[in-house]
């Protein structure tokens, strides 16, 4: 069965950074998107960004955009996101989701990993 499992969540100050991963297995991902999404206590789950198979087209949340970037390495069918300039706001379990663009944007991928956690400090 497809297994999305993230990894490289943890504790940061302010103003750092963090780079979560996400392999996916057990299936074919050529023609996914690959997209991030977070939690917080007490919060519904938000979206954060997505990527194309290719990686040609992502598309980000206004709140993370110019400080977050997503890219994927397909040969290992892994997806990444760069977290820069981290704020106590960021803090959320992140989860990884996988399925057809349209759905990723609508909020409703097929698949979704367990959640790392990232705690940002001040």
């Amino acid at each position: 069965q497809v297994q999305l499992v993230e990894s490289g969540g943890g504790l940061v100050q302010a103003g750092g950074s963090l780079r979560l991963s996400c392999a996916a297995s057990g299936g074919t991902f050529s023609s996914y998107a690959m997209g991030w999404f977070r939690q917080a206590p007490g919060k519904e789950r938000e979206f954060v960004a997505v990527i194309t198979w290719s990686g040609a087209r992502t598309y980000s949340a206004d709140s993370v955009k110019d400080r977050f970037t997503v890219s994927r390495d397909n040969a290992k069918n892994t997806v990444f996101l760069e977290m820069n300039s981290l704020k106590p706001e960021d803090t959320a379990v992140y989860y990884c989701a996988a399925g057809e663009w349209r759905k990723v944007l609508q909020r409703l991928p097929d698949y979704w990993g367990q959640g790392t956690p990232v705690t940002v400090s001040s």
